[in-house]
């Protein structure tokens, strides 16, 4: 099989233990990114299976209709860039696992470093240190003070272990269904939007992105939270309105941000919005970018693959091309 691996920008994959799994298959790999339609239908016109690293390629009805020999995508997690109808239409297999049970510990990890960056204001230290000028301001301690976390999902209930590890008071807010699931487990929940986001001293989104949760924290929220809080991100930049962070920021509420996650990625642009403020610490979309995940996500993308190859595929998210 003809296999089509994008996006692998530091040629990670075929050093990982699970890359065994495609042994005798034909495997391309690219390690630039390119969204340009003509260039991907030339690279893939030949492709059988495409792998796909979460959402760095978006996969369009236009680009789908020129790859006549496409017969599955493998990717792992939400597909948000790709057009699942156009896939269906065409007879492509869409395989994707959820990943039911543990979370994406490495962005639990990564959201918590980035708590402590921002609030030990690390980054600027070191900036400070290495021009010669020694210390550049004071930080604040994270024990005693409250964290807001905005969705009751895995990753979100991972932070929290740490919070409390650290001594802080944990809050969250959800949905009405995944609020009664969290009270039903014993954890505190703010009594309104509004409370938690006036109330907390940190607050990092973990959602997932659909129609329901695009645009879900307004620049109303924004400008309830503390003039020293922090806001992290390291779900998806659209769970915010539009420009709605950098202008918060601007204007003092919230104090600081931690972001890992942006509108188009990979951003190019040195003039981003949020580059240009001192008080956002900005990573490049690393959450779930360690060797040890990456062994997690691929083994089950490679086991899709098989699956399919052996005549039963798995993950399947358009059904209805196996009832054919």
């Amino acid at each position: 099989m003809k296999i089509s691996i994008l996006d692998d920008y530091f040629d990670t994959i075929r050093k990982l233990n699970c890359f065994k799994k495609l042994s005798g298959h034909n495997v391309t790999i690219w390690n630039d990114h390119v969204q340009d339609d003509d260039i991907l239908a030339e690279r893939l016109a030949e492709t059988e299976t495409l792998v796909l690293i979460r959402e760095r390629t978006k996969i369009q009805t236009p680009l789908i209709d020129r790859l006549p020999k496409l017969k599955l995508i493998s990717q792992r997690s939400v597909f948000p860039h790709i057009d699942v109808d156009a896939c269906t239409r065409h007879g492509i297999i869409l395989s994707s696992s959820q990943h039911p049970g543990a979370p994406s510990y490495a962005t639990a990890e990564l959201t918590w470093g980035l708590i402590l960056a921002a609030m030990r204001q690390i980054p600027q230290q070191m900036a400070s240190v290495k021009a010669g000028n020694w210390q550049m301001g004071v930080g604040k301690t994270l024990r005693g003070r409250t964290l807001g976390i905005f969705g009751y999902g895995r990753i979100g209930r991972a932070v929290a272990d740490y919070a409390q590890a650290f001594g802080m008071n944990v809050v969250f807010w959800a949905s009405e269904a995944s609020r009664e699931r969290a009270r039903s487990d014993g954890a505190t929940v703010a009594e309104s939007k509004e409370a938690f986001f006036s109330g907390c001293d940190v607050v990092s989104l973990h959602l997932r992105l659909y129609d329901s949760t695009r645009g879900i924290v307004t620049a109303d929220d924004l400008a309830l939270m503390k003039p020293d809080s922090l806001l992290v991100n390291t779900s998806r930049a659209s769970l915010i309105v539009k420009g709605a962070l950098a202008t918060a920021l601007r204007a003092g509420r919230p104090g600081m941000a931690a972001v890992d996650v942006y509108e188009e990625e990979p951003v190019r642009n040195t003039e981003h919005p949020l580059f240009a403020l001192d008080n956002v610490i900005c990573t490049p979309h690393i959450g779930y970018v360690t060797e040890d995940e990456w062994e997690i996500q691929f083994s089950e993308i490679f086991d899709q693959i098989l699956a399919y190859q052996a005549g039963a595929p798995i993950n399947v998210i358009n059904t209805e091309l196996l009832e054919k």
